[in-house]
Parts: C-alpha cells; sequence; structure tokens
C-alpha cells in the first residue's frame, strides 16, 4: 500500500566544521531557521547539534514536495547564509534526501 505521505521529502543535512568556527557556524545556520519554516511547504526545520561531536551539526526538514524542497535550496536566505557558512566548514553539506512511505 503505498502511503498518503509519498510526496513529502524529508532532508537530512550534516554540517562539520572545525572547533574555532563552530560558535560561528552555529549562529550562521539559526539564520536558516525562521525564514525556512515561513516558506510555502515547509512541514519542520530543525537544528541539531551532535552529542558527542559538538562541531558537527544536523539540519532536519520536511517538505510537502519535491518541488517545494527545491524552492527552498534557491531561497534568497538560503544563498545569503551559505555565501557565509561554506567557507567555515570543514567539507561541503552532506545532504540525504528521503520520501516518506509511512503515515
Amino acid at each position: 500500500m503505498t502511503s498518503t505521505k509519498s510526496h513529502e521529502q524529508h532532508l537530512i543535512v550534516e554540517f562539520k566544521c572545525e572547533t574555532p568556527n563552530r560558535d560561528r557556524v552555529k549562529e550562521l545556520l539559526q539564520e536558516f531557521i525562521g525564514p525556512a519554516r515561513e516558506e510555502d511547504g515547509c512541514l519542520y526545520y530543525d537544528l541539531y547539534q551532535r552529542a558527542d561531536d559538538p562541531n558537527t551539526f544536523f539540519i532536519l526538514d520536511g517538505w510537502s514536495s519535491q518541488a517545494a524542497a527545491a524552492a527552498h535550496g534557491e531561497h534568497p536566505n538560503v544563498r545569503r547564509v551559505l555565501e557565509h557558512l561554506l567557507p567555515l566548514l570543514a567539507d561541503p553539506p552532506s545532504i540525504i534526501v528521503s520520501n516518506r512511505i509511512s503515515d
């Protein structure tokens, strides 16, 4: 049976930094949250920091559709924050995209 939620798209985005950049990276990541939550199609948008590795952060976000998730990636706020964030990261962000299969 196909889930009625199968059109949703959920992302796990991992950000890794070095200790000297941690506080600034955390500040920049928090700048994603408010504007993203107001975007059309945003189901949730939350920031986490690993307890066992405080230099690693995750954004878990859900979107009503692939189109809504794609539009978020093109949002001016995302582009603005990434411009300042990317040079502070140890590696490029890792993005896992998934589709919901359960109700």
